[in-house]
Order: C-alpha cells, then structure tokens, then sequence
C-alpha cells in the first residue's frame, strides 16, 4: 500500500481526524470486550452496556442533558431523519406543518421535501447576508397547525452561529418543538439543552475527533416529553427510537472524544479564532481587501471556520491545484456537484460569488507553521489563475 502523501488538513468542517486517545478508549472494545450490549443476562454483554452507559452520561454532559435523553445514531444525518420524520408522524394529529430555514444542511432540507411529498406543509424562512433568520419572521411563519422548527445551530459551510435560545424561546411561546442539527456546533462551543430550550439536538462525532459511523440525538423527556416515532424498526433499542445493535466501540470513541472537547473547548477556541483571523488578514493583505470577501457572520460564528470568496477564480480550480493542501468549496455533503452553494446564494450574493467560495477548517492537529504555509500556498494559487484571467471581475 502507497503511503499517503503529508498534507496540511484545513478541511475540519467536513470531517476531523479521530484523536490517538479516543483510539485509545475504543480499541479494547473491537477486540477484547465484543459483546452485545443488549445481551445484560451474561457478563460479556454486561460490560459493554456499561460502557454504552458511560459513554451516555459523558454525552449527556457535554450538551447539559440527562443520560436517558441520548440516543445513539450512525451520525447527525439519521439524528436529523429521526427527529423530522419522528416529529411528523407522532405529532400528525396536533398539525402538519414543520419551519425551517434555507441555508439548512441537506440531511435537514432533503427530509423536509421528501415530508412535502407525503403532504405535509413546509416554510422555508430566507436568511440576511450573514446567513441569520429574522426572529420576527419565524414567529410569523408559526400557525395553529406547526409541530416543530428546525433551524441549525452554526452552519456548516459558512459558521455563523443561530441565535437558537431566541427561536426556541418563540417556538415555545406557541407550544411548537424546536430543533437543531448540531453537528458543527457540539464540542467547538458551548450548547446547553436546558439553557437554550431545545428539545431534539443531532450531533456526530466525527465532527470533534470521533470515528465516523456513530452520533446521537437528544430527546427531550419533561417541560415538555417529546415523543418521536421511529424511523428504523426492530428490536426496539434506544427506548424504541433507533432499533439495531449498538456500535460499542464508536459510542465509547464518541463518549471520549465530548469529554476532551468539552475539556479543552476554550483553549482550541481561543488558538482556533487567532488562525482563521490570521488567515483572513493575511488573505486580504495580498489579494486585496477587493478581492477577499467574507461569508457569514464577522463575530456570531464558529471559531475554526473560514469562508472567504475569492474574486477572479473558480474556487473548485484552486482546491485541485493546491497540492499537499486540503480546503473546500464547500458542504462535504454536496461536493461532487457543480452547482453553486446554496448557502452563499441564499445570503444574497450571485454566482459568481458562490462559485469563488472556499471554505478552510483549522483544527487540533494544526501548527502555526502549517497556517504560514497554507496562507502562501493559497495567494500563490489565486495568483496563478488570476494570470490566466483578461478580468478580474469583483465579487458580487
């Protein structure tokens, strides 16, 4: 087997590498402790459910919830199919009417059209140019007739931050549950369920340093129960709500990898925030500050994500000639399209500003050395194309 070229990694939105101590936490339970945690009668079994439980109590933590209201998922994705589809089916006969917001990740947005093909009713509420629902909007868009709002807590491609207390404050006013895919958001900054009055939150691990393959979702169970029907059926695991048997090993890689994050959440924040402010600058100072725009919120965002557009190239065309460096144009979800972010599009923006998108995830494994290099390897590429340009059109 060829051994893999060394990069530097700046695509921690899309996925992040799992950290060796959470390996560490999960590698006894591929080998040495195997059994089915939902076989308790015998000791093998017993064991891994206990290690299921502790791995539930440190997710509950993470997130200020209580250990029962976790379920565990295979990632955010069915996290937000349960919760949509979950929510409709139970709630049927209270409405038919579910708001979201158009920025939405696609795991979100897709169900949402697939529930409109099944008859329910949809609102997709629009977002200013830093990608925020207007409060007073979403409490117009609430009828007798809406059972749940799902709006994300920080966006996937361009980090801005939802002010997710305030709308499920309004969604409460009116007796509506609110949700939110967090996915971007656990482990890089503070979430409380409590604090904020969530009642269904998606999270995956593989967004902080966990394997792929495993997430949760919170449910909330008093002020008030929230109730979902299942999407997957069978032996009825996880109170009913996510039948199949438990991955014992990303559970516990997943319970390890929050409580590092939670641990170490303010320090990664602090040096997160410095290199992306580092790279924006540094972007801007040899570009041009014409040149070099950002997309989303300036302050209300995730502190490791950048999206900057970039005028005069397309930005697909810089990500495959920087060698030996890894950025995006975009979700990870939607990249092998051609079409522009429906993100950057939503906040106002045209095409060409869409396409001239990259988006750059600094995160733990990262030096200073690293963000130096990136930073000169990305003006160089951008210089390149732009020679290969008669215009340089400004961003739109």
């Amino acid at each position: 087997m060829t051994e893999p070229r060394p990069i530097i990694y700046l695509d921690h939105n899309a996925t992040t590498p799992v950290d060796p101590r959470v390996l560490a936490a999960m590698l006894p339970y591929f080998s040495e402790v195997y059994g089915n945690a939902a076989s308790i009668d015998h000791e093998a079994g017993h064991v891994a459910n206990q290690a299921v439980e502790r791995a539930r109590e440190q997710c509950a933590r993470a997130i200020g919830a209580r250990p029962e209201e976790i379920v565990f998922t295979s990632g955010a994705t069915e996290s937000d199919n349960i919760a949509l589809f979950g929510v409709a089916e139970r709630y049927a006969a209270k409405g038919d009417h579910i708001i979201t917001c158009v920025t939405e990740h696609k795991a979100v947005l897709d169900c949402c059209q697939r529930l409109e093909q099944l008859g329910k009713r949809v609102t997709y509420l629009p977002v200013d140019q830093y990608g925020l629902v207007d409060l007073e909007a979403v409490r117009k868009a609430i009828t007798p007739r809406t059972v749940l709002i799902s709006i994300m807590f920080a966006n996937n491609e361009i980090g801005t931050i939802a002010p997710v207390k305030e709308i499920a404050a309004i969604a409460h006013e009116h007796s509506v549950l609110f949700h939110t895919d967090a996915a971007q958001a656990v482990g890089h900054v503070p979430v409380e369920v409590e604090a904020m009055q969530i009642d269904l939150l998606s999270f995956s691990a593989h967004k902080l340093y966990g394997p792929k393959g495993i997430g949760g979702l919170y449910v909330r169970r008093r002020g008030p129960r929230v109730k979902v029907a299942p999407v997957i059926y069978g032996g009825g695991h996880e109170r009913g709500m996510r039948s199949g048997t438990l991955n014992v090993p990303g559970i516990v890689g997943m319970g390890m990898a929050l409580e590092l994050a939670t641990k170490e959440m303010a320090a990664e924040a602090r040096r997160y925030r410095a290199w992306t402010s580092q790279i924006y600058e540094r972007l801007q100072a040899e570009l041009g500050t014409q040149n070099v725009a950002l997309n989303g919120h300036p302050s209300q965002r995730l502190p490791h994500n950048l999206n900057v557009s970039l005028a005069g190239i397309e930005s697909k065309s810089l990500v495959v000639q920087l060698k030996g460096i890894a950025i995006s144009t975009g979700s990870a979800c939607t990249s092998a399209t051609v079409e522009p972010s429906h993100v950057i599009l939503a906040l106002g923006y045209g095409e060409q500003r869409a396409h001239s998108a990259i988006r750059l995830g600094v995160g733990r494994g990262n030096t200073h050395v690293e963000i130096d290099t990136a930073c000169a390897t990305i003006v160089a590429g951008v210089r390149r194309i732009q020679k290969l340009s008669a215009t340089q059109p400004a961003i739109g």
